[in-house]
């Protein structure tokens, strides 16, 4: 079958859009394009088959009456994002608790980034996910509208700003903080610090007491195209885990190195050695604790409704072998 696939550039898709890993049974017309771009087509106009697409805003797509998407158990960007949590240097702000009664700049408030870290302040660090008010805006632009379709749960206080970028608001103290998946061009020498300026410890400490890696993306399918192909999930779900293989397999191959990192492979072998060789596992089994609580936090969020099980996420033609990985 033909099949249009809409992913972002990384290792771990690129295999897939080089040809170096094949979808099985499947003439995929791969485009790879930036993370914003490419949710913002997918969740207005539904480009694509099949798409990378941002995970807090699938479990929202679960209670729509028409279900449009189905999920695949495979998770292309993961992120602890701690380390996404800026400061202006104007503020006095110096643990999360202290954020309580402040602004919070944020520009997608479903981002899983966002959903993630509301969640860990609130249950890790003392921060009550209701008590700042949070600043939609664009990050390094200013913007009028959401990037993509959103819902403000009451319960929250909002301001919008279209008047400055989020980036530039936080350099002057206009807010004292910024959640965001991408570091803000004011940092590190605009006026800008990061509210834990060890974030990899602090990280680490979050892992060590949950067992959570957290995902940011998930791998969805138009709903009508599974239900006429039920093969069809199981096929993505063995490419992507293939891809991801060949993406840490290149970390191996020390012929030209493929990032900056002058000690590519130690940093690998280091990582897995403190999280487990299994960090960026696919599948329900292994993921079931970390997409329980991201559940969790999307409900106690107020973006949806439904305290979904595991294997609601997955639920689809021809997913009994998807749900056993």
């Amino acid at each position: 079958m033909k099949l249009t696939l809409g992913l972002s550039d990384s290792a771990r898709t690129r295999p897939l859009a080089a040809g170096r890993v094949a979808i099985d049974g499947v003439d995929a017309d791969i485009t790879l394009t930036g993370v914003q771009a490419l949710f913002n087509l997918q969740t207005v106009e539904h480009t694509f088959d099949a798409c990378e697409f941002p995970i807090a805003t699938y479990l929202r797509s679960l209670e729509d009456p028409a279900r449009p998407y189905l999920a695949i158990p495979v998770f292309p960007s993961r992120h602890f994002r701690l380390s996404c949590v800026f400061v202006s240097e104007q503020s006095d702000v110096k643990s999360p608790a202290d954020l309580a009664g402040r602004r919070i700049g944020i520009s997608v408030f479903d981002m899983a980034a966002g959903v993630w870290l509301r969640g860990i302040l609130h249950d890790q660090f003392g921060l009550d996910r209701h008590a700042p008010t949070y600043v939609i805006g664009g990050l390094e632009e200013p913007r009028s509208g959401d990037e993509h379709p959103q819902v403000y749960p009451p319960g929250f206080r909002f301001e919008w700003r279209d008047d400055a970028s989020l980036a530039d608001l936080l350099a002057a103290g206009e807010i004292d903080a910024l959640m965001t998946a991408r570091a803000p061009s004011t940092w590190p020498s605009g006026g800008v610090r990061r509210l834990f300026e060890e974030p990899r410890s602090v990280e680490l400490d979050y892992y060590r007491a949950t067992g959570i890696f957290p995902a940011m993306h998930v791998v969805a399918v138009k709903r009508p195209i599974a239900e006429a192909h039920p093969e069809l999930p199981k096929a993505l779900y063995d490419a992507f885990v293939g891809a991801q293989a060949v993406a840490r397999a290149d970390l191996y191959d020390s012929t030209a190195l493929d990032t900056l990192l002058p000690w590519q492979l130690e940093e690998l072998i280091e990582t897995e050695r403190v999280l487990g060789p299994d960090l960026w596992a696919s599948g329900v089994a292994a993921n079931r604790s970390m997409l329980d609580q991201l559940v969790d936090y999307a409900v106690a969020d107020g973006l949806i409704a439904t305290r979904f099980a595991v294997e609601d996420l997955f639920a689809g033609p021809g997913d009994a072998s998807i749900l056993a990985t």
